[in-house]
């Protein structure tokens, strides 16, 4: 399967138990799946991400999440968005992927980034490095897991990683779609060319112009052909059919973290608010073809931060972005 429209859970914030939060989890996946959305993905997190809430909000683990909503769908896709490689030993996170692939009847994406988030890798005891020591664990893991995935048994002498004749049993196929997601235009964009399928830029829409342009250059450089790789946009989007409710809702959500948008330079506002699309659904419609689609992105990944929880918000964002897109 493709990904053309994906819907990311990013908080469990709901109030009320631990139990109902997760029913609040679940009714939006199975949601997006009736909507029409192709891919479910939750965040890669211990902590909440400072984008979103406060480090001690609830966050679950991100597989073991994965499995239950995989029992309870049919048909979408199911990922992280995406895993922080600095988690897990590579032959291990192909295991864990290989299974959810397995328990979901093909559904998995193996979608990964380097790790970014200081403070829980400091919190849970990771070592945590340099950026660029990020990305050389993130290259030596991708010529474990990559492998794996495919029915390959690697052994492998790295730096960071080392794997003897890796074993990956049982598997339902080998051509799990491999993801990788951010903007970076050296290292990222270098591993997307060389390893995925599909590359999830994350990045203002402002800069996608220039962003894309980089990424054509580097698939050049690596002597692929661009129509081989998926790309997707991923947006922040608050919705409601009342766009000036849509719109007191980002003034909420950012007020709760601290930010007071109206009391911020129009440049400012800018720069905050450069992959958020408030409105109702013809305000939404409009700005993500303007800002995004026009630019040559032809998929999308979305959350939906202030109010994905509500009953009907994930079906009225589907509602609305599915017709943007092709088939």
């Amino acid at each position: 399967m493709t990904i053309r429209l994906g819907y990311q859970i990013p908080n469990f914030s709901y109030g009320g138990s631990a139990s109902e939060m997760f029913q609040a989890v679940l009714a939006q996946a199975q949601e997006a799946e009736a909507a029409g959305f192709d891919s479910v993905f939750v965040m890669d997190h211990f902590y909440q991400v400072s984008a979103v809430g406060a480090p001690d909000e609830p966050m679950l683990e991100a597989y073991t999440a994965l499995g239950a909503l995989a029992a309870a769908t049919e048909r979408v896709q199911l990922s992280p968005l995406v895993t922080g490689n600095t988690y897990r030993n590579p032959a291990l996170l192909a295991k864990i992927v290989a299974t959810l692939d397995v328990i979901s009847g093909g559904r998995a994406v193996f979608a990964v980034g380097a790790g970014w988030f200081e403070q829980e890798h400091e919190g849970y005891g990771y070592e945590f490095g340099s950026f660029a020591d990020r990305f050389e664990r993130l290259a030596e893991a991708l010529e474990i897991a990559i492998p794996m995935l495919r029915g390959e048994r690697p052994t492998f002498h790295g730096k960071w990683y080392q794997a003897k004749d890796a074993i990956n049993e049982p598997r339902l196929r080998d051509d799990v779609p491999v993801l990788i997601g951010g903007s970076g235009e050296r290292k990222t964009f270098g591993l997307a060319a060389k390893h995925a399928d599909h590359l999830n830029l994350v990045c203002g829409a402002s800069e996608l112009p220039h962003k894309l342009d980089v990424l054509h250059q580097r698939l050049l450089e690596a002597d692929r052909d661009p129509e081989t790789l998926e790309v997707s946009y991923f947006a922040q989007v608050i919705i409601d059919e009342d766009g000036e409710r849509a719109r007191q809702l980002l003034l909420d959500w950012f007020s709760r973290r601290g930010v007071d948008l109206q009391a911020l330079s129009k440049a400012e506002r800018l720069a905050l608010t450069d992959r958020v699309f408030a409105g109702n659904p013809v305000e939404v419609s409009r700005e993500v073809k303007t800002r995004v689609l026009d630019h040559g992105v032809d998929r999308l990944v979305i959350n939906l931060v202030a109010n994905g929880h509500e009953p009907g918000a994930v079906e009225l964002a589907g509602k609305t972005l599915r017709p943007l897109l092709p088939e």
